[in-house]
């Protein structure tokens, strides 16, 4: 046997299965073949067939070429979770367009940086307070040749407050932009390996990267859990119920939920963001079967006080990804539900797939699981890329696999240095055990170095995680003059729970990991900073550290 997990993987399921292709106009069409009318979206009561979807794609595809937004051109979508994004996202594509996605919870200067450097001059919005006034901004700036806005009303009431904006030539309603546009004799020419996304990384060392995610790679995801995911699919033959609260714009909700219920004919019960209780209330009363959630949303559930009396029977599926799921967070959650959840891996550059648990496979608490299908991950030495690593040592995870990225646009050094070959350097810190299964130790980028040693937030937060008092942390490490880096924790308690010192910290975790990886100080806080995807956000964490000591050091 080739790879050590296939052992474990479904029966039936094989590594070196094939995985097909094709484009997202195509696969869109599809599913309209055979779903046709029924429903694919929910939105404020508001029901959306596959037929409906489509022309409101074709619509976009048509407005888009008319405009002069076609092959060679990029089209930014700044929208949260509504149907425009679905609509405008495959009339982009339909119109042979690259999509750039802009996130509204990123600052003006990222999101002009990748206006600038993806090259879209129109941009798709909403009316919404939320969103409006930066879109305008970017008009302001000269980014834009065309702002097109979308009346957020037109979905029914959502108690947002909605922007006013100038009558300018640049500027149009979406209803204006649309009006009269008819589909052309024939649509441009699409191919599997034409870019159909920039999707720009986090940026945690530097301005975002845009990774060029093609056509081909996309499809390649969706086909890779297809394979994982096929005997659960055949047995349960039911259509599935899906809450997607993640957002549309972020490559997890993008792949494992709107590319994949598309193509199984699925349910997309869309939320403009996570509200706990609506999500209870989907899973209770709207009998919702799947719900892919980030540890964040996950920590806020299994934390409701009375989580062992809620009616979770409908849930076939509950997943978490985006970010490393604590243990005792799976632990308390399985405890109060008798529900096991469990945490896979991937990333921007993979379309998400990487790594996944099999639904009877053997117990690894703290693992990401094992490579999917048609993905080959490996572990290498941290100084040299090209060493391959022997079963249960640390280093850099690397993938390769039809999913990944070709590379990053408009950046060949950073592109050169990332792949190895044809294998792509993750940046993530890992092993892999003597049953394939794959275990995340940090980001290569977080990892602290104190006193000579390699210090993993991570592993600290994980201990932390087992205290009764704690919330949520985030592990970074701060100057020390004695270690040179060290490590601080950020805290968030339980409702009503006493706080404590980094003594009384220290005392709880001396035992459950090194000494040289105890906290040396502790800041208890009302709330973290997190990402677009709601995941908590060490890097936004650091910047707000050196903007305050930055702040102390003027004063002095």
């Amino acid at each position: 046997m080739a790879h050590p997990g296939e052992q474990h993987y479904p029966e039936g399921v094989r590594w070196d299965t094939s995985i097909p292709f094709g484009t997202l106009p195509d696969l869109l069409a599809g599913a309209v073949r055979e779903f046709g009318a029924r429903t694919v979206i929910e939105f404020r009561e508001r029901l959306i067939s596959f037929n409906e979807l489509a022309a409101m794609a074709d619509t976009a595809a048509a407005s888009f070429l008319r405009a002069g937004y076609g092959r060679d051109t990029s089209v930014a979508l700044y929208l949260g979770n509504t149907p425009d994004h679905p609509a405008n996202f495959f009339g982009a594509l339909k119109a042979g367009a690259r999509v750039v996605h802009l996130s509204p919870l990123d600052g003006e200067r990222a999101l002009s940086h990748k206006l600038t450097d993806s090259g879209a001059r129109i941009l798709v919005t909403t009316n919404s307070a939320m969103l409006l006034p930066m879109a305008l901004k970017f008009l302001d700036k000269g980014l834009l040749d065309r702002l097109v806005i979308c009346e957020d009303d037109m979905w029914g009431a959502s108690g947002f407050p909605v922007a006013p904006y100038p009558k300018t030539g640049k500027i149009v309603t979406y209803r204006e932009f649309t009006a009269g546009a008819a589909n052309p004799a024939q649509w441009p020419a699409v191919s599997p390996d034409d870019i159909a996304l920039l999707q720009y990384t986090g940026g945690t060392t530097g301005l975002p990267k845009g990774a060029m995610l093609t056509h081909r790679n996309l499809t390649s995801a969706v086909s890779i859990y297809d394979v994982w995911s096929e005997n659960s699919r055949t047995e349960r033959n039911t259509i599935e119920r899906v809450i997607c609260v993640l957002p549309l714009f972020h490559i997890f909700a993008l792949t494992v939920i709107l590319l994949s219920s598309l193509k199984h004919g699925n349910i997309i019960s869309l939320h403009q963001r996570f509200d706990v209780e609506s999500v209870m209330r989907d899973i209770e009363v709207k009998r919702a079967t799947s719900f892919p959630g980030v540890p964040t949303m996950w920590i806020a559930i299994a934390n409701l006080p009375d989580l062992d009396k809620r009616d979770m029977s409908s849930l076939a599926s509950c997943g978490s990804g985006g970010a490393p799921l604590p243990v005792e967070v799976a632990r308390i959650f399985e405890k109060k539900t008798n529900m096991k959840l469990k945490s896979g891996w991937g990333m921007t550059e993979t379309c998400s797939p990487g790594t996944a648990h099999p639904k009877d496979g053997p117990e690894k608490p703290g693992s990401i699981g094992l490579m999917l299908p048609g993905i080959e991950l490996d572990v290498v030495a941290l100084d040299d890329p090209a060493k391959v690593l022997p079963v249960g040592e640390t280093g850099e995870i690397r993938i390769r696999g039809p999913n990944v990225t070709k590379g990053y646009w408009n950046r060949e050094q950073d592109t050169a240095k990332t792949f190895v070959g044809d294998r792509f350097l993750t940046g993530d810190i890992g092993y892999m055990d003597a049953d394939g299964y794959f275990y995340l130790v940090d980001r290569k980028t977080d990892m602290i170095i104190s006193g000579g040693f390699n210090v993993y937030p991570q592993m600290i937060e994980q201990a932390i995680y087992e205290h009764p008092a704690v919330q949520e942390v985030i592990v970074i490490g701060v100057p020390d003059q004695y270690r040179g880096e060290a490590a601080k924790a950020f805290i968030t308690l339980k409702k009503s729970a006493a706080p404590f010192t980094i003594d009384e910290l220290r005392d709880f975790l001396t035992g459950k990991i090194g000494k040289h990886e105890l906290p040396v100080s502790l800041e208890l806080r009302d709330d973290l900073p997190r990402t677009a995807v709601g995941k908590l956000s060490r890097h936004e964490l650091r910047n707000q550290q050196q903007t305050t000591q930055k702040q102390l050091s003027a004063t002095r």
